[in-house]
């Protein structure tokens, strides 16, 4: 995987699913992280080709779950980041998945409680011997590109440190998210903390943080120093800011992603999240089209509230 000058999906929980990575790259997304997947949930699945959508699906055993779908058109580019606190399990996983993707990430930047508490995501920042067991675990064991992705660290020095004991495992590139755990998404990112981290790496550095236009992608290399630029709410809320060209309206992305969801089977709850998201950044889910999102009970729900319900019965032909 090269990582130099690289336009690159964050990974979104219940955002970054197969339709909307394949969205992105078709605007412009050079890399396209997947969301966050637990390792204990994914040692529970089953790998089975899909010969109907053409895809390779990770199933929850006993389940009609899919836990992580990607196809070929992807694997390339795709990452797939894990949720671990646990060398041994992190390498169970690795094993399984490696194959079929085009990187493997570690969560270390995730804030959210059900990581924290499970000592995965940012809870590993403190624990840099548990981040080079796992790290080191999986660049032995593995021919497979091996990254992970931060978040700052307490000041500056500690991040830079942190990041330079976790370029000696070996990784390919580090993804570093210019706030803090106590940060909230209206904090400014701190990308003059990044360029700290670049400066004293020698690896490739992602940086993330306040990407919200085309232009921002170069700025934020400009003023950091980043190999490439990874970019989260930006891409979640209009897809085609990966595009040269400029947005697309808004309403446009959300038909072209809605189809997306029908020709591969996306699972309801991502799909109605991710169509929530986009519509509370522009409108208002007390609103008619959000309350129709709301209350939608299958794909083909959404397919006529969106004007696609011909290509949604075209696809279910096509299947048979």
């Amino acid at each position: 995987m090269d990582y130099t000058n690289k336009l690159v999906l964050a990974p979104m929980v219940r955002v970054g699913t197969l339709p909307f990575r394949l969205l992105a790259a078709e605007y412009g997304a050079d890399i396209t992280y997947g969301e966050e997947i637990i390792d204990h949930k994914f040692l529970k699945c089953d790998r089975f080709e899909n010969e109907i959508l053409g895809s390779t699906d990770f199933v929850e055993r006993g389940t009609d779950i899919v836990v992580f779908r990607t196809c070929p058109l992807e694997r390339d580019r795709v990452v797939f980041q894990m949720g671990t606190s646990d060398a041994v399990r992190a390498l169970r996983v690795a094993e399984i998945v490696y194959r079929d993707v085009a990187a493997i990430d570690i969560n270390m930047g995730c804030p959210k409680s059900f990581s924290l508490s499970g000592g995965m995501g940012a809870a590993l920042l403190s624990k840099p011997e548990l981040i080079h067991d796992i790290l080191t675990t999986l660049k032995r064991n593995l021919n497979a590109t091996i990254t992970c992705k931060i978040r700052l660290l307490g000041s500056p020095q500690q991040t830079v440190d942190l990041a330079r004991k976790i370029e000696k495992t070996g990784v390919s590139a580090l993804g570093v998210h210019g706030r803090k755990i106590k940060d909230r998404p209206r904090d400014p990112a701190k990308w003059d903390e990044i360029a700290d981290v670049v400066s004293a790496l020698s690896i490739p550095v992602i940086a993330n943080g306040d990407i919200f236009e085309y232009d921002d992608f170069r700025r934020i290399r400009d003023a950091t120093g980043a190999a490439s630029a990874m970019v989260a709410r930006g891409a979640l809320w209009n897809a085609s800011i990966f595009s040269a060209k400029g947005k697309l309206p808004w309403e446009d992305v959300k038909r072209a992603y809605v189809r997306k969801s029908i020709l591969w089977d996306n699972d309801l709850k991502s799909t109605k999240q991710t169509l929530k998201e986009m519509i509370m950044h522009y409108s208002c889910l007390e609103l008619a089209e959000g309350k129709a999102v709301i209350k939608a009970e299958n794909l083909h729900d959404l397919a006529k509230l969106y004007g696609e319900d011909a290509y949604y019965n075209f696809v279910v032909m096509q299947r048979g």
